[in-house]
């Protein structure tokens, strides 16, 4: 029988289930979700869960609803293996992303992490600027990010993508591996302790699934072929579930994530771009735009070679985006339809203009 310190309980969620466990409620972790089916486990036995009617009445927000990783307040019904849950237990860490499309709304993507493996290719996949972005978000969450950068079989010149990636992730800790041949997989074994949660991110394709299969020793996932053109990858993972490694810690695949939007405030932000803030605070204005102000402490960086021109434009693009997303967070309902239905008539303006 496991422990529930080996499935990640500690006096974190002791201090906030005492109010639950007066009224005879178990504490569950939950370990898969698959649209609104849940499966949640006490380290003894699997519990397939749904929410409890109240909880859907009061509850609004689909983001405070059951995910993976999540500690719940649940009562067992006797003599099967089902359990209603009643009540989602605080967080410690959350990775979040906006979802997709126009609705300003989160997409929880896991919670309560320790450690965030950002995965991605040496192949056609390495893109710096969207390493970039996984580190903003993975700052934000509150765990710990580790860039992997996999297939290094694939790649001659995978030292020197190395040094690129550190450049970029600074207090991260960056490593090259194969999961298809077995390399560097050694180095990750530090942050798969008992009683820890890692979660594996990164776009289709990267190798995530093989990863995992690898500290299995199995292939308990499925894995689809990169399809060859571009080497893009197809989606082998398509819902979240939390699995158990043998003797060590847990880990959380999840599936590819072809787009990312950030999510959250700047802070995460001003970690993955620490070096671009501390010159901003050198600057001689404090609302510097970092373009053609006098005394400008990044542009003068940039000139001396210090500083990568595409590192401060993806740095504006994610500042750009994240004021973006405050703004559409504060406005009414009201007033983003009206904004909305604006544009809608600007574009049909421009349409009748352009015939004429």
């Amino acid at each position: 029988m496991m422990k529930l310190t080996e499935l990640g309980w500690d006096s974190f969620f002791e201090k906030h289930f005492t109010h639950y466990d007066k009224q005879n409620y178990q504490a569950l972790r939950i370990i898969r979700v698959n649209r609104e089916k849940y499966v949640a486990c006490n380290g003894a036995e699997e519990y397939l869960c749904e929410v409890a009617g109240k909880f859907k009445f009061e509850t609004k927000n689909k983001n405070k609803y059951p995910t993976v990783g999540d500690w719940v307040a649940a009562s067992i019904i006797p003599g099967e293996k089902k359990a209603v849950i009643h009540a989602v237990l605080p967080r410690k860490s959350v990775f979040s992303r906006k979802v997709a499309g126009q609705v300003t709304e989160e997409q929880v993507v896991a919670v309560n992490i320790d450690t965030v493996f950002i995965v991605t290719g040496l192949d056609f996949n390495y893109n710096l600027r969207r390493i970039e972005r996984f580190l903003s978000l993975a700052w934000e969450s509150g765990a710990q990010p580790v860039v992997l950068l996999n297939k290094s079989d694939l790649c001659p010149d995978s030292e020197r993508r190395k040094q690129e990636v550190e450049a970029i992730a600074v207090g991260a800790d960056v490593y090259i591996i194969s999961a298809y041949e077995n390399k560097g997989l050694e180095n990750l074994n530090k942050y798969l302790e008992k009683g820890k949660t890692v979660a594996f991110l990164g776009s289709s394709g990267v190798g995530k699934s093989t990863i995992i299969n690898s500290f299995l020793g199995t292939d308990r996932l499925r894995v689809k072929q990169v399809s060859g053109r571009g080497s893009r990858g197809r989606h082998a993972t398509t819902f979240r579930e939390l699995i158990m490694l043998p003797d060590r810690g847990m880990v959380i695949d999840t599936p590819g994530m072809r787009e990312i939007q950030v999510w959250g405030d700047e802070e995460g932000l001003k970690q993955a771009f620490e070096d671009i803030e501390r010159l901003g605070a050198a600057c001689r204005f404090r609302d510097c735009g970092h373009d053609k102000e006098p005394g400008c402490a990044v542009q003068k960086a940039i000139k001396s070679g210090a500083l990568d021109p595409m590192r401060l434009q993806n740095y504006l693009k994610l500042k750009k985006e994240f004021t973006y997303l405050a703004e559409r967070r504060t406005m009414k309902p009201s007033a983003i339809e009206k904004a909305h239905w604006k544009k809608i008539s600007q574009y049909a303006r421009n349409i009748k203009k352009n015939k004429l």
